[in-house]
């Protein structure tokens, strides 16, 4: 909705007023130098700062941006600074409760604060990829006439919800996670600034690393965990917001964890150790761990990849492309959402049936190459495509599988040095008792059985 006067006038008392509003909104950056992280978007000279006027020869740049990232991450506060920094009315709708009907009056109040004021308007409309086809449709006529600013963001990939008209009139602009030094700047600031907690309490090392992980990247949820923090501490009268009372505020205990040491590797060591012993318990649990401490969902699932390849592959095929699924779908929708995933290849590959043998055979056939058994190819397998091939013989000899009975040729592949060395040995575990069957007629057939 359209803020008024009088709302205005009160958000700018709540901002001097430390209990008016919640530290979020206070800390609320005013000037694209306040924005924490997305140091790639606010280099000089880039279109957000020429969307603002900076660099010289006032506002420029298109009429809609499209910002696109997790929740949490500063896509309303780039809109209120835009807006902010260019003396434009700020109109916030939200596409879960706002209709065709509600962005075409905001668009005829644009039209006539321009003509009759001389003022323009930014449009926020925030979770656009709500909206229908049909609604994001009644946008472009505003987009392409100028009546808005509009900046619309979604946490979805704008090339599957957004339409492709107003995509291609929009700067796209990806806004990237916030690190844990983005948020440990905003948490000390927040601390000390005239806007935030003027130093009313300290925040001890052990405490703001766990703010740090209970945030997951989300600035608003860091803000929020820090200003319920304050206020026991400061009800208790404790000069510092100790670490057990943070716990008790947020009801959300401190896990033992630390990203660069050895719990990392101990927690993970024991998560794929789980699922290779089928523990699906244990397993989820080592999970919840990670997941709880703040790890990076992308290692998770790098893991879990190996691990369908190195502890179950040929025993169940649909591992490695589960654990492949999963991989994508966290790069794609981030935490929290991305726990459900993991958890979904992490129960699959801990309950799949297991084999090392493709683990095994590559490591077996590695070291005899290392060993330097690798002699020549032979010579009717060598490439024959090339004019004088014919003369060295290679090629000669080579029979097509395809033109004989089962597709198999009883002729000799592996060089000399190694004929007759298996790698491969399945096991009978899972879908690799059929793989070893096979195996086991084609060998035979290789041989002129």
């Amino acid at each position: 909705m359209e803020p008024d006067l009088f709302t205005a006038a009160a958000e700018e008392r709540q901002s001097r007023e430390p209990g008016g509003s919640p530290l979020a909104v206070r800390m609320r950056p005013r000037t694209l130098d306040e924005v924490v992280g997305q140091g790639h978007l606010l280099r000089p000279g880039s279109p957000l700062r020429r969307l603002v006027g900076e660099g010289g020869g006032g506002p420029a740049g298109p009429s809609s941006v499209i910002l696109w990232g997790p929740p949490g991450i500063g896509k309303t506060t780039l809109a209120y600074v835009v807006s902010h920094a260019t003396n434009k009315r700020f109109v916030e709708l939200s596409a879960i409760t706002a209709g065709v009907k509600e962005v075409r009056a905001v668009i005829e109040s644009a039209k006539r604060e321009s003509g009759g004021y001389g003022r323009d308007t930014v449009l926020f409309l925030d979770e656009i990829h709500r909206f229908s086809k049909a609604q994001q449709d009644s946008l472009l006529p505003a987009v392409e006439n100028r009546w808005v600013t509009l900046i619309a963001a979604t946490t979805e990939n704008p090339y599957f919800s957004i339409i492709s008209p107003l995509l291609s009139r929009s700067l796209l602009l990806t806004l990237e996670p916030l690190t844990d030094d983005d948020l440990r700047g905003l948490l000390r600031r927040a601390i000390t600034d005239e806007r935030g907690l003027k130093g009313a309490v300290a925040l001890p090392g052990d405490t703001e690393e766990h703010l740090l992980r209970i945030a997951g990247g989300d600035a608003r949820r860091a803000l929020t965990a820090l200003e319920a923090g304050a206020g026991a501490a400061l009800a208790k009268g404790e000069p510092e917001i100790s670490l057990s009372t943070l716990e008790e505020t947020v009801d959300r205990a401190a896990v033992k964890y630390d990203r660069d040491g050895d719990q990392h590797y101990d927690v993970a060591s024991a998560l794929i150790k789980s699922i290779r012993g089928s523990d699906v318990d244990a397993a989820l649990h080592y999970l919840a761990r990670m997941i709880e401490a703040g790890e990076d969902p992308r290692f998770i699932a790098r893991r879990l990849m190996i691990s369908a390849s190195e502890d179950i592959g040929l025993a169940d095929p649909t591992a490695l492309p589960t654990a492949v699924a999963a991989a994508q779908a966290v790069a794609m929708i981030g935490f929290p959402e991305a726990a459900l995933t993991l958890s979904h290849a992490t129960i699959a590959l801990a309950l799949a049936p297991k084999s090392n043998a493709a683990t095994t055979a590559i490591g077996a056939a590695l070291a005899d190459v290392r060993a330097g058994k690798a002699g020549p190819v032979p010579s009717h397998l060598r490439d024959s495509h090339y004019k004088g091939a014919a003369k060295l013989g290679h090629g000669t000899g080579y029979q097509y599988p395809h033109d004989l009975p089962g597709a198999i040729a009883a002729q000799q592949y592996a060089p000399d040095e190694i004929h007759g060395r298996r790698y491969y040995e399945p096991t009978r575990y899972g879908a690799e008792a059929r793989y070893a069957d096979v195996l086991e007629r084609v060998r035979g057939r290789l041989a002129g059985e």
